[in-house]
């Protein structure tokens, strides 16, 4: 075994009985975070304007400090860039990283020198999780790819901006630098077709052991592979390749194509990092969920997700949260974000220690008919339905249709298949989805039960027909996802000329 090796073991326990210690004192880890936060941001502008000095308590906080969207802290982040300190977080960020918004269009989010290491860290204390559960290392000595932004930064005022994959691109542990693919010039390609070309002829005859980014661009990255081998599988094109660290979508209707590709299981460890922080990981391979990171300079509130639309919701906090319930994810952090609502949906699954799954975004869901079908109903659903059946999913997103003359109302679900898909293969999909669907939500059933919805449909689309629609759109790559599902039309209208007909 490599020096390397018996020192990530080493470090991987000690990081797992730290991470044991403040995982046990859930309300108490919080309220020291929350006491800090305040302190420190007590004579910046936002402080002042709502008397942190005053706020002691959680219940005061709440008092003083109401949830806010992006579009309601934007004013305070335009005092920023125009090169004003002490705003939101003492001085000024150390980097803005850049994402799309679906309603503000983009977004710019604070990344300060307190909050910085925890989107490394938390990142490392996953993989040591990892290590300390399984034993497994020896993929440290292996090649390892993140599929991931541009490194190249603008500067602002003295700020640095770009995406948040690309930032955290320049925090590459020495240790792991010569290990890292691609190639420093091939990582700041921006065009997102010809940079998947570049590193996948770069990449193609190394000894890579762990393979990083968002499924469905991970997919792409493995079929230009085998446009540049001979070889079929992905797993006799890296014969070591074995952990692939994802996050940002849910990896389960992802499985199977990726099974197919690869042409074995392999280990997986899911991340949910975000711009505004590093919010959770997997810290177990056979247990469900992702462990709550309560002790990275944010301090969480949770808002039923039904309650959203009221003027005051009633906040919650890991003291009194319950298992099984979708709530709106609220945070407050070391980056002067305050009361901030992510627009992620949580629903935890054990409360010893917090564990979450992502179950979608606020914005993304359905009730054109009352329903309010989330992401992760829509995505159980499709897993369920492909169990068993010979036919491979690439990607899927559903949307409403409305009435028109005599054509009942129902969903639309619009799948791009891995290869043609017959008729009664077709009718068994969507029988197999509306059950699972109407078993999940009971609005949904009660609609189809009442006749005032019809039986879901399955639209196939031509292979590649997502890519194109993302390319189109200018989001092909990087950190963009295609939505799951939308309350309108827009996404699906623009796919008809893809639609395949059966």
């Amino acid at each position: 075994m490599f020096l390397k090796e018996k020192l990530a073991k080493m470090l991987a326990f000690f990081v797992y009985i730290k991470t044991k210690n403040w995982s046990k004192k859930p309300t108490f880890t919080q309220k020291k975070v929350f006491k800090y936060l305040i302190k420190k941001a007590e004579k910046t502008q936002f402080g002042i304007n709502h008397n942190f000095k005053n706020i002691s308590t959680l219940e005061s906080f709440v008092k003083n400090v109401p949830i806010r969207t992006y579009e309601e802290i934007k004013p305070y982040i335009e005092r920023i860039k125009n090169g004003e300190k002490n705003i939101l977080w003492p001085g000024k960020p150390l980097y803005f990283a850049k994402t799309s918004g679906t309603t503000s269009g983009v977004k710019y989010i604070p990344i300060t020198r307190e909050s910085m290491p925890s989107h490394v860290q938390s990142a490392r204390d996953a993989t040591l999780h990892y290590i300390n559960e399984t034993g497994k290392t020896s993929f440290l000595n292996k090649k390892i790819i993140f599929l991931q932004g541009s490194p190249a930064l603008k500067e602002k005022n003295g700020i640095k901006i770009g995406r948040l994959s690309g930032i955290v691109a320049h925090y590459t542990p020495k240790y792991l630098r010569k290990n890292v693919l691609p190639s420093w010039e091939t990582n700041c390609i921006d065009d997102w077709e010809r940079k998947v070309e570049k590193i996948s002829a770069e990449t193609l005859n190394s000894d890579m052991g762990v393979i990083g980014g968002i499924p469905p661009w991970v997919q792409m990255y493995f079929e230009k592979l085998k446009d540049h081998s001979s070889k079929e599988l992905i797993k006799d094109i890296f014969p070591n390749f074995t952990l692939f660290v994802y996050g940002g979508v849910n990896y389960d209707p992802y499985k199977k194509i990726f099974q197919k590709l690869i042409g074995r299981k392999i280990d997986s460890i899911e991340y949910y990092p975000a711009s505004e922080g590093f919010f959770a990981f997997q810290d177990k391979q056979k247990e469900k969920g992702m462990l709550l990171l309560l002790n990275s300079g944010i301090y969480y509130e949770f808002v039923e997700l039904n309650d959203m639309k009221q003027k005051n919701p009633k906040r919650y906090n890991v003291g009194n949260v319950k298992v099984g319930i979708n709530y709106v994810l609220i945070v407050s952090t070391s980056a002067g974000l305050w009361g901030y609502n992510t627009g992620d949906t949580v629903e935890f699954v054990s409360l010893s220690p917090h564990k979450i799954l992502v179950t979608g975004r606020y914005e993304h869901f359905i009730s054109a008919f009352g329903e309010h079908v989330i992401s992760s109903e829509v995505e159980n659903a499709m897993t369920e339905a492909l169990k068993s059946l010979n036919c491979v999913v690439i990607d899927f997103t559903v949307a409403p249709k409305i009435e028109i003359k005599n054509e009942a109302s129902c969903h639309e679900w619009w799948v791009e298949f891995e290869s043609r898909v017959a008729r009664h293969d077709l009718k068994t999909i969507e029988k197999r989805i509306e059950n699972t669907l109407m078993s999940q939500n009971v609005y949904y059933k009660e609609l189809i039960d009442g006749k005032v919805l019809s039986s879901l449909k399955v639209v196939p689309l031509k292979k590649g027909a997502f890519q194109r629609y993302m390319k189109k759109r200018g989001k092909l790559g990087g950190q963009n996802k295609l939505p799951r599902l939308s309350n309108g039309r827009q996404i699906v209208d623009e796919l008809f000329n893809e639609v395949v007909k059966v």
